[in-house]
């Protein structure tokens, strides 16, 4: 099969289109075709060797997480899928070596849900992580009707997603961004404040008792997310690891099928919209990686099959 992959850590420059050998489907194990993966800081970040001190890699690496596709075959004993299926995932696995971005990939059916019917192939590449991962935070934060929410970028993917969950649970939610974002965040139900010099301030006049809860999807903002809090408010971060010290929950997403299908079951439900911005055939992943670097907030950037 075709993959992008790396031989060694770097920037974009170390990726190249390669001819691996096909993904073996044992035991419990779903092969997929690739229609389409997107691409989040992650991916890049790993590629650049951020986390060599906490996972184990085996070059050459083909990296990507999300996916979604067509099930080309199952392994013995894989009841919950058959060939044909539509299927996506959020396919992190212990070990950094054999990722979404190529033709197949093979993953364990625990951690493969069914695709919505109501998503595009590229939407549905564009949900996993990020659902997942506003999902797990705003789980931690035990959100309350009527309770007020600051998040930090909540024009980045996975805030975008956290603002819908939290405005369907009748959250009320501020949400930091640029100021050519702020009219989304508006269409998404949020009360959008410029990020930057004074945001406590101005979160403040938006919540002059301060606020329930607040979710940061940025890092380096754990100060303002301190001074805006209510006595006994809680706070959790998926970038900035020192929250713990200041009574704060780190997350860390899971591959979880259970939420997976709460989010397609909000998806139905059109509860939850997916926003892609840019497309990329697979061999253009070095630009791809390149124009998720330069950061837009305007959607998710996905991959398509090679051209």
């Amino acid at each position: 099969m075709q993959a992008m992959s790396y031989s060694s850590y770097g920037g974009p420059e170390v990726l190249t289109r390669t001819e691996l050998p096909m993904p073996k489907v044992g035991p419990g194990v779903v092969l997929i075709r690739v229609k389409a993966a997107s691409v989040n800081p992650v991916d890049w970040k790993v590629m650049a060797g951020y986390l060599d001190s906490i996972m184990d890699i085996h070059f050459p690496v083909v990296p990507g997480w999300d996916v979604a596709g067509v099930v080309e075959a199952v392994g013995a004993d894989t009841p919950e899928f058959a060939v044909g299926d539509e299927v996506y995932s959020y396919g992190r696995r212990d070990t950094l070596q054999g990722g979404t971005f190529a033709e197949f990939v093979a993953l364990p059916a625990a951690i493969v849900a069914h695709k919505p019917r109501e998503l595009s192939w590229e939407q549905a590449a564009a949900l996993p992580l990020t659902g997942l991962t506003a999902m797990r935070t705003l789980d931690a934060l035990d959100l309350k009707p009527g309770e007020t929410l600051l998040i930090h970028n909540g024009s980045g993917g996975v805030g975008r997603i956290a603002i819908q969950l939290a405005r369907h649970a009748g959250v009320r939610v501020i949400a930091t961004g640029s100021a050519r974002n702020h009219e989304r965040l508006r269409e998404l139900g949020a009360e959008p404040v410029e990020y930057g010099e004074g945001l406590a301030d101005r979160v403040k006049a938006l919540a002059p008792e301060g606020v329930d809860a607040v979710a940061d999807f940025i890092g380096g903002v754990l100060d303002t997310t301190v001074a805006v809090l209510k006595p006994g408010g809680r706070h959790a971060s998926i970038a900035d690891g020192t929250v713990v010290s200041r009574g704060g929950r780190y997350i860390w997403v899971r591959p979880d099928v259970a939420d997976l299908d709460r989010l397609s079951a909000l998806i139905r439900d059109k509860v939850v919209t997916v926003d892609v911005s840019q497309s990329y055939p697979m061999e253009e992943l070095a630009e791809a990686f390149t124009a998720n670097m330069q950061g837009s907030g305007g959607g998710k950037i996905v991959l398509t099959p090679f051209s």
